[in-house]
């Protein structure tokens, strides 16, 4: 599918999406974007809808300006994933042992390690980039300075929501380790600080909705916002490496006599801002709820708990400033899907998955989310697919 083009105030709206089928909030939202003195070019991806302070599923190009609640309050947000030498007929028919060892080694929901994880003790862990974040963080906001320990401790864990840790099967038999997760709260909290302070610049009052102010190149406030906005980058992004590794131990712990080894990692953000160069410009690009897809780049886009995951490689397709969506997208709230659905529903929907059948993630039953297939099928100008997987072992916090 090319693009469907809708008329917006400063820039046209590029869908890759039918406009018809995305609820009006999401619409709205699109728009009043749109309409931003500091926007250069607006871009949806197929698992667009309403989201908090600005639309899921958007790529927003602007010129020396950024709008922090259009990144989201979970900064970095992203996925991993991993190939392993097994194979599915290396895996036991009762997968519940498997999925209970990983659950004891990554915490899910709010909850932290117990003491923080030492990366000289992880399996196969070797980033240098461990020791200078932490150095780094005397730099940021000094509202959050207080969280230090806790967000030392909730490195390497999962959190809720649609956050999950994966092993799947994919066509050729392979198996692979996938999760998702973010900055965990310290990146929430610096979001929502920095969200404030954006509200009350005088450059803002004006805007048709408050939730897109933006900060504003060559000022303090932008300075400060550039700096704990790539800082919660890199801290989602190791949260998912120490994940990696962990999981990796259980597994290679779980498999001993079969001598696991692990392709390398990749990993993608989807939940962020990056500085790039389009039309002769240099552009500050938020993308909410979608990944880059750069020609050759390796990503993740993900369904929903039984309706598998796809490894893809972008195809560069500028239109989209090099994006594609970071997974389904929901088609109803987590609300409407608490009410709508039952427990036996959620049995039902993830029948042959290793994973939580309860109450407390009846929000994300797969039918509350967009069928996956259409999706791909909707960029398919935007990725090439690599592999389809399926869920075997699904942890939800």
């Amino acid at each position: 599918m090319s693009y469907v083009e809708v008329p917006g105030e400063r820039v046209p709206i590029r869908m890759w999406a039918d406009p018809s089928a995305v609820e009006d909030g999401a619409m709205r939202q699109l728009r009043n974007v749109a309409t931003l003195p500091w926007i250069k070019g607006l871009a949806v991806m197929p698992d667009v809808h309403y989201g908090k302070g600005a639309t899921v599923g958007s790529v927003i190009a602007m010129k020396d300006a950024v709008c922090p609640a259009a990144v989201g309050v979970d900064i970095g947000c992203g996925m991993s994933a991993v190939k392993t030498s097994l194979t599915a007929h290396d895996l036991p028919g009762d997968l519940s042992g498997l999925r209970s060892k990983i659950e004891q080694a990554i915490p899910v929901g709010a909850g932290t390690h117990r003491e923080a994880v030492d990366p000289d003790r992880l399996y196969g862990f070797a980033d240098a980039g461990f020791g200078d974040l932490w150095e780094r963080f005397d730099q940021v906001a000094d509202a959050v300075k207080y969280r230090r320990d806790r967000a030392m401790r909730q490195m390497g864990t999962l959190g809720a929501g649609n956050h999950h840790v994966e092993v799947n099967v994919d066509g050729e038999g392979a198996v692979w380790l996938t999760l998702h997760s973010g900055s965990r709260g310290i990146g929430n909290q610096l979001a929502e600080h920095h969200i404030g302070i954006a509200r009350g610049l005088s450059h803002n009052q004006g805007l048709v909705d408050r939730d897109l102010a933006v900060f504003l190149d060559a000022t303090p406030e932008m300075a400060a916002y550039r700096h704990d906005l790539y800082w919660a980058q890199e801290y989602a992004r190791l949260n998912r490496s120490v994940m990696t590794s962990l999981l990796k131990e259980v597994v290679r712990k779980e498999f001993r006599k079969a001598k696991v080894t692990f392709e390398r990692e990749i990993s993608c953000h989807h939940n962020y801002v990056a500085q790039e160069r389009y039309d002769g410009m240099d552009l500050l690009v938020t993308r909410k709820g979608a990944i880059r897809a750069g020609g050759g780049e390796y990503g993740i886009i993900p369904g929903s708990m039984a309706t598998g995951t796809y490894i893809v490689k972008g195809l560069g397709n500028e239109a989209a400033f090099n994006s594609a969506s970071h997974g389904a997208g929901r088609r109803m709230s987590r609300s409407a899907a608490k009410k709508r659905f039952s427990v036996r529903d959620l049995a039902d929907q993830t029948r042959g998955v290793e994973c939580r059948k309860d109450s407390g993630v009846v929000d994300e039953i797969p039918a509350a989310y967009k069928p996956i297939e259409q999706v791909m099928e909707q960029q398919r100008d935007l990725v090439e697919v690599v592999a389809k997987l399926r869920q075997v072992v699904c942890v939800k916090g």
